[in-house]
């Protein structure tokens, strides 16, 4: 058991280590308000979505990128971080793993702006949120949040620790020191690599501890193709394997509505799609105002709007609807309590949170039945939901 465990943390490790390829594109920022939800101590932390909402298809696409001879030799002397870190929006990158079962994992960019991305990276043991930055010629892990099934916007989040993957000069022999006292250097700028994706040459790092090194590769115009960690006779590699282009984040996602029977919830399964930079919201918005068949009623009006939606660091999800959505429930005391029940059971289930706290333009619920106080919330309660066929 503790060499599965020491395995898995091996894993966890590299992908950490690693700076993978993002995503890029016209953009257009764009700050989604995140409300003022009330908590029960009066302080509310704000983790304020980021968010760009371009007007795309989501249409998908698969695309592998192969060669059947080696890239071209790049002259590094002219070559930039973001030679060796391009950023094209909608892409997925996948790596197939050796020598331990997390090694393979894929990554899909969840947000960009013109100097940072978010990733999403995912292996068979959790979802990792990754946001990269490229300034002042070194490419820099700037945060890193495990068990991120949700989509929200870290962007702006403050991490603990930066790490420098990259850095400027591009040439053998650049070094620098990390954190915790390991040595990261340029070791090659034309190093031969071989991955299932095609044959590439390659800036190689080597980041070496006390017990452990790792080989990191950057190819030009693709970004990171393999990782190599090797420790004592442990050797666990990730290749590029493939890489998809124009295509989204595809989630499956639980709507619950409430039965015309009291007290008996049903929910639909929805396959919800995301392109980079998609706001969470507004995509959920338009999801939940589409009915489904079966005998329930409708939670979100075709007025509703979110204002703001969110994980908070109390662990609760704050949600603020406007106006409208109170105006057009045309409910009765006991109705409208599954209305909110619903909302709760919705959301809650999506960001992985037993807490709700519902506002109406940034102000307390209050109805003509329901009048929610400060710090009070929505329990989520999915126990007896059943799913429409």
């Amino acid at each position: 058991m503790k060499r599965i465990i020491g395995l898995v943390s091996i894993v966890l490790i590299l992908i950490l280590l690693v700076g993978c390829v993002t995503s890029n594109g016209n953009r257009q920022d764009n700050k989604e308000n995140n409300g003022t939800g009330n908590v029960s101590n009066g302080n509310q932390n704000q983790n304020d979505e980021l968010e760009n909402n371009p007007e795309n298809n989501l249409d998908t696409s698969d695309e592998t990128d192969k060669d059947d001879e080696t890239q071209e030799s790049p002259s590094t002397d002219q070559l930039d971080i973001e030679d060796y870190f391009p950023i094209v929006e909608n892409t997925r990158y996948i790596y197939e793993g050796k020598g331990n079962e997390y090694a393979s994992y894929d990554v899909y960019i969840d947000y960009t702006t013109e100097e940072k991305v978010q990733q999403r990276v995912s292996s068979g043991g959790t979802v990792l949120a990754r946001v990269i930055k490229i300034d002042d010629g070194k490419l820099t892990r700037v945060h890193s949040k495990e068990e991120v099934y949700y989509r929200q916007n870290l962007l702006e989040a403050e991490g603990k620790e930066e790490e420098v993957l990259l850095m400027e000069p591009l040439k053998e022999g650049t070094e620098w020191t990390l954190r915790d006292s390991r040595v990261r250097k340029i070791t090659g700028t034309s190093v031969e690599v071989t991955t299932p994706s095609g044959n590439y040459k390659a800036i190689e790092v080597l980041t070496e501890g006390p017990e452990s090194k790792t080989y990191d590769y950057y190819a030009k115009d693709v970004g990171l193709v393999k990782s190599v960690f090797v420790s004592g006779d442990t050797e666990v590699s990730s290749s590029l394997s493939k890489i998809e282009k124009d295509t989204a984040l595809v989630q499956k996602i639980n709507f619950y509505y409430p039965s015309i029977e009291p007290d008996k919830y049903f929910y639909e399964a929805k396959s919800i799609s995301f392109k980079t930079n998609d706001i969470t919201r507004h995509v959920l918005e338009k999801a939940y105002k589409e009915m489904p068949k079966g005998n329930v009623s409708k939670v979100f009006s075709e007025n509703t709007k979110i204002n703001s939606l969110y994980l908070n660091k109390d662990g609760m999800v704050y949600i603020d609807l406007n106006k409208a959505f109170i105006d057009e429930m045309n409910a009765g005391a006991s109705y409208e309590a599954m209305i909110l029940q619903s909302v709760a059971n919705t959301f809650g289930q999506y960001y992985n949170a037993e807490r709700v706290i519902l506002t109406i333009d940034n102000e307390l619920y209050e109805s003509g039945h329901i009048a929610l106080d400060k710090g009070e919330y929505l329990k989520v309660k999915l126990d007896g939901a059943s799913q429409l066929k």
